[in-house]
């Protein structure tokens, strides 16, 4: 009896990790599809001719990104984290070229955030809706979890995050050269706040999985 509860223990691990792995997958795949279709919107169809609007993975993955940092990730710290092949879009063919930018970049973080949500309110609502299968709740937990990490750490303002080309959008003349700074010394910064700044990251993705969800990690 002991062996057989081990054997399955260890079998929904696996699972609950081949889900979890499928999530973040499809998570940063919608992220980077959110790019190029608001780029193709506003006028830029590099990504369209680059066959990239689509939601097949295959078109997307990352041999790194997508697979190898994931699993260190979660084998070594406990949790997730990855990313996808960036879409190409060209920022001179938008027809807004002073904000357009900023919408592109936006709308890689926004489509996580409208996932955790979807997602948190079914969470929240689950009692109402009739879904009492713990499992799926859970995978729902972790993909609210895990686009709330996705779209919090893609803001941060440090090229090559979305974050910095927001905030480069927004800068006035005059603070031009912190942009100049941020593109020259981006790869010091990016170390920089992975080992120092990073712990600052999960108490805002706990405090936004309660307010959507409505629970506790």
């Amino acid at each position: 009896m002991e062996v057989s509860s081990l054997l399955i223990s260890n079998g929904m691990q696996e699972i609950d990790f081949i889900f979890t792995i499928a999530a973040l997958i499809m998570s940063v795949v919608v992220h980077e599809v959110s790019h190029g279709y608001v780029a193709d919107i506003l006028g830029d169809p590099t990504a369209r001719f680059s066959g990239r609007l689509t939601l097949n993975p295959l078109k997307h993955l990352d041999p790194i990104g997508s697979f190898l940092v994931p699993v260190l990730s979660y084998f070594s710290a406990g949790f997730l984290f990855g990313w996808a092949k960036p879409v190409p879009y060209n920022p001179y063919n938008l027809k807004n070229q002073r904000w357009g930018e900023l919408m592109v970049s936006a709308a890689g973080p926004l489509s996580n955030f409208l996932i955790a949500i979807a997602f948190g309110l079914i969470i929240r609502f689950s009692s109402n809706l009739g879904i009492e299968s713990a499992a799926f709740l859970s995978l729902s937990a972790s993909i609210v979890f895990l686009n709330i990490i996705l779209g919090v750490f893609n803001l941060v303002p440090i090229p090559p995050l979305d974050g910095s080309k927001v905030l480069f959008s927004l800068l006035p003349l005059k603070f031009r050269y912190i942009q100049d700074i941020l593109e020259r010394y981006w790869p010091i910064a990016l170390i920089i706040f992975i080992f120092f700044l990073w712990q600052f990251i999960a108490p805002i993705a706990r405090f936004l999985f309660i307010l959507i969800t409505g629970g506790t990690l």
